[in-house]
């Protein structure tokens, strides 16, 4: 078997949690899940969502934290059927979880007539922690084609134990400084710093096969099979290295037994051997050789990718993050914001302490998933968000922005088959997101607010996987604000996501023949946020 197990890839859970692009967090704020349109913010959390905003607010000492906790539903569905359409995989849905009980935005500014500072914490990527407790399709593509594979040995069915629980977060930490230039227009610009951190934690074990049948099964352990059968290859290969030592190499077996080198049963033997080994019996001596020791090395690897594996893996890196922005407030009642984030360039460092075997080279060196001390770039994009703000009423106001991610530019450290590839092979456009609210001022205390976020993602059919995928979703949120005392205020909100389904057309090596069998495969996700904080102003 060319490969015999897949685990994850960083981007699984390394992606947003919840709003933004293909791996940027935008849902930075309390407020912002009660309205998902803060880009000509002009409250504390402009720090964030519009920088040169907070020249908006009253001189003097700003304060804003809030939490949100997220959870989030993954669903992929695999409808592979083996070879023939006869074989499968022993889970057809498989579900995992992502959980963020604890995801904090602090912001903090202080602003004098013209002048302002500001200063901000999040997680700006990541931020949850995913588990899958049956592990996914790709998992047990592998494992599945053993019974077929063994199926001329008994082979009836299968069996494995499998997990993965992995954990990401890419915390932000950002300074800015504003400055108003008149009445009509600010600027800002800043800085964050993030630190990046996955960790993984998982194991592939106790992969069997029922050698019996469905009402008396006989479980054995897949990697003694395959050690069994390359100790019968070595033992027909002890047998034909006398042979060649001999000087009997350029001889068939056939004519071997002609000339009384060997015994008929010698011979039959040999040849029962070769043929099992998918060789034609005419070969010489010498090519049953080649043969016979070419399979004890496969099934002695096959043997070491099939016991019990574990990966515990911890990659850290950091990169910077600077940004612009510029507000503009052509008349009373109307304000536009404009922020332009340049891309960060994030390299991740592998400290491995377990790690999964995928394969072995010619010389037989062990390759693994995670090695110990491998970089690995995985960038936040460049992205350009434009807001607007505008007040229809003393009571009413509507706000309306959009976010572009420039996906196509970063460097995601994506790989198909093993290796690194462009963009252009998985990215055919830029992700970007719509997004349009409405508040309202039900009295002097209250504050009642609701709006929508359109993301439409830009990635094609080589991107998505059960370890990777990126879809369109629908965003709404509501909630409101409470004005506490003049100084403080409560924000509160609750938003759901939906994601719309995804499906490709997998193409899976079927290693004992060579052969490709296509199947099936779809994605889904939802996400669900409560989220509370408070702003502060003295």
């Amino acid at each position: 078997m060319r490969k015999i197990l897949t685990f994850v890839s960083a981007t699984l859970i390394t992606g947003s949690i919840f709003a933004g692009g293909l791996v940027t967090n935008t849902n930075q704020s309390a407020s912002w899940v009660r309205l998902p349109a803060r880009d000509a913010s002009t409250n504390i959390d402009a720090v964030y969502f519009n920088p040169a905003g907070v020249m908006k607010l009253d001189n003097g000492f700003h304060f804003s934290l809030s939490n949100q906790t997220i959870s989030q539903n993954k669903e992929v569905e695999n409808f592979y059927t083996g070879p023939g359409g006869a074989y499968g995989l022993n889970e057809s849905l498989y579900k995992g979880k992502v959980s963020a009980p604890i995801f904090p935005s602090v912001y903090a500014a202080y602003k004098l007539d013209k002048f302002a500072i500001s200063l901000g914490f999040n997680p700006i990527g990541g931020g949850g922690g995913a588990k899958f407790e049956k592990g996914l399709p790709s998992f047990e593509l592998a494992a599945s084609d053993l019974v077929p594979s063994l199926a001329a040995k008994g082979a009836k069915a299968y069996r494995l134990e499998t997990s993965f629980e992995g954990t990401s977060v890419y915390f932000g930490f950002q300074g800015g400084v504003a400055y108003k230039i008149n009445d009509y227009i600010s600027v800002a610009a800043g800085v964050r710093y993030v630190t990046a951190k996955n960790t993984y934690n998982g194991y592939l074990r106790n992969i069997e096969i029922n050698m019996g049948t469905e009402a008396t099964p006989v479980w054995t352990r897949a990697d003694a099979i395959m050690t069994g059968i390359a100790g019968q290859a070595n033992t027909a290969a002890t047998s034909t290295t006398a042979l060649v030592g001999a000087g009997a190499g350029a001889l068939t077996l056939a004519q071997a037994e002609a000339a009384s080198i060997i015994t008929t049963a010698q011979r039959q033997a040999l040849e029962g051997a070769l043929a099992g080994f998918g060789s034609p019996t005419s070969v010489t001596i010498s090519q049953a050789d080649v043969v016979f020791k070419g399979a004890k090395a496969k099934y002695t690897a096959t043997a070491a990718l099939l016991g019990n594996q574990e990966a515990d893996v911890e990659q850290t890196g950091s990169g910077y993050t600077p940004f612009f922005s510029v507000n503009i407030s052509p008349t009373e009642n109307i304000n536009i914001g404009i922020k332009y984030e340049m891309a960060t360039k994030l390299e991740l460092e592998n400290k491995t302490t377990k790690d999964f075997t995928t394969g072995f080279t010619a010389e037989g060196v062990p390759v693994t998933m995670f090695p110990n001390g491998e970089k690995i770039r995985n960038d936040m994009p460049a992205m350009l968000s434009v807001g607007v703000d505008f007040g229809v009423t003393s009571k009413l106001n509507v706000s309306a922005g959009t976010h572009y991610y420039f996906d196509k530019t970063a460097n995601y450290g994506h790989k198909l088959n093993g290796v690194y590839v462009d963009n252009s092979i998985i990215i055919d456009k830029n992700f970007y997101e719509l997004a349009g609210g409405l508040q309202y001022k039900l009295n002097n205390f209250i504050l009642l607010s609701g709006g929508y976020l359109y993301a439409k993602t830009g990635v094609n059919d080589n991107y998505q996987s059960d370890l990777t995928y990126s879809l369109t979703s629908h965003t709404g949120g509501i909630g409101g604000a409470i004005n506490i005392l003049d100084n403080l205020q409560l924000n509160v909100g609750f938003a759901y996501t939906i994601y719309q389904k995804g499906e490709k057309t997998i193409n899976h090596l079927f290693s004992a023949t060579g052969s490709t069998i296509p199947a099936k495969e779809t994605y889904f996700k939802d996400t669900m946020v409560i989220a509370a904080g408070i702003d502060l102003h003295f």
